[in-house]
């Protein structure tokens, strides 16, 4: 574990990665970046498997075939932090999220494989994936190609503030939420607001279908199954026109499950829902329902392996935490190579470090590179 060899150049990479952020599959400075301190790798054979995504390879046909991922993207959001030296330099675009330390880490790692070659004694893909953040993601597209089906095993960690830094949490099983969004429209009949016999108030159907979607999880769904449907656009109306019935709204938001039963559920219920709402009054609508990234599944039989790894090395920091019900790609990877994602502790309950991800104030602990960098080159060193 020669993390402090290291540390200066994986804070320098995460540093300079925080102030040039690139938003999903834009990310061309950013893999510039990372094959550029590939290319000075002497024992590194270099893929560049898409546009933006990078895979560096280490000991080709020795061993086993194993995956170590990071992502890379950043987030559309204006960073609203200045206490730091290295702040966002692109505008409306922030490491909101924690990609920039998840790179710089697997770079760093990439340096110990290169320098370390010899103690390694599988073949090791380190992956740098474009485009977790934005539907349908960098993964499926990298899984596309079929680079990966032959794999033995694939590991990837999250850098989490919503855990104290210095734990990390591996979970068997579900380890994030099938992660789905929806687009609807409902169509009424404009008209006078002083008339509203008529007119059909899309509005109100609205108001009614959102009220309405609250009873699948709370009448609908076992209430120790975790299922969140959250509706967050409602758009009717225009102010300067406030006597007239709107003739449409437009609703959307997000569907969150763990298992693919609960899954169909909501898309079903909400059909029906919808359909009864408007059939009502004779109103017409139109849903979009985009099913988006799988639950993470990890593999019961190498998580256990991954955990018995980390408290070997991290003795009293492993924890099981319920699954994060946020969306995440690396599901792509899961869903057809034996894998385990797990979660280190990034944060702390008040401070510089308490914002949660995708918060303009979010900021990275950099105390936690050393645990990841660890997990990375042990993963790697001892899987058998």
């Amino acid at each position: 574990m020669n993390y402090e060899q290291y540390k200066d150049t994986i804070i320098a990479y995460r540093r300079h990665l925080h102030e040039h952020p690139e938003v999903s599959f834009k990310e061309y400075e950013t893999a510039e970046f990372i094959r550029s301190k590939l290319r000075e790798m002497k024992n590194c054979e270099i893929v560049e498997l898409t546009e933006t995504s990078t895979v560096a390879v280490f000991n080709e046909g020795q061993g086993k075939k194993i995956g170590l991922r990071a992502d890379i993207d950043a987030l559309p959001v204006t960073e609203q932090r200045d206490e730091f030296e290295f702040i966002s330099q692109n505008e409306g675009v922030m490491h909101a999220c924690g990609h920039d330390g998840h790179t710089a880490v697997l770079l760093g790692a990439a340096h110990y494989f290169n320098d370390y070659i010899e103690t390694i004694p599988n073949e090791v893909h380190c992956i740098f994936q474009h485009a977790e953040e934005l539907i349908p993601g960098g993964a499926r597209e990298m899984v596309a190609t079929g680079y990966f089906d032959d794999f033995d095993f694939i590991y990837g960690h999250h850098l989490w503030t919503q855990l104290e830094l210095g734990l990390i949490d591996i979970k068997e099983g579900p380890a994030s939420a099938n992660s789905d969004i929806y687009h609807i429209t409902i169509k009424g009949r404009g008209g006078h607001s002083s008339m509203p016999e008529k007119a059909i108030d899309s509005l109100v159907l609205g108001a009614q279908f959102v009220n309405a979607l609250q009873t699948i999880v709370s009448r609908q769904v076992y209430p120790f199954d975790p299922v969140v449907v959250s509706n967050t656009i409602f758009q009717a109306g225009t102010f300067g026109a406030e006597n007239v019935i709107a003739d449409k709204v437009e609703l959307g938001g997000s569907v969150r499950t763990t298992t693919e039963e609960n899954r169909k559920l909501v898309m079903d219920q909400m059909e029906r829902l919808l359909k009864t709402t408007c059939d009502s009054v004779g109103a017409a609508y139109e849903l979009d329902y985009l099913v988006g990234y799988d639950s993470v599944y990890n593999d019961p039989e190498q998580t256990r392996w991954v955990k018995q790894l980390a408290e070997t090395y991290f003795p009293g920091k492993v924890v099981t935490r319920d699954p994060m019900m946020g969306g995440e790609d690396f599901s792509a990877f899961s869903n057809i190579v034996p894998s385990a994602y797990a979660f280190i502790g990034a944060g702390q309950a008040e401070g510089e470090y308490d914002r949660p991800h995708h918060h303009p104030r979010f900021a990275l602990n950099e105390e936690a590179f050393e645990m990841a960098f660890d997990m990375f080159t042990e993963v790697a060193k001892h899987y058998k």
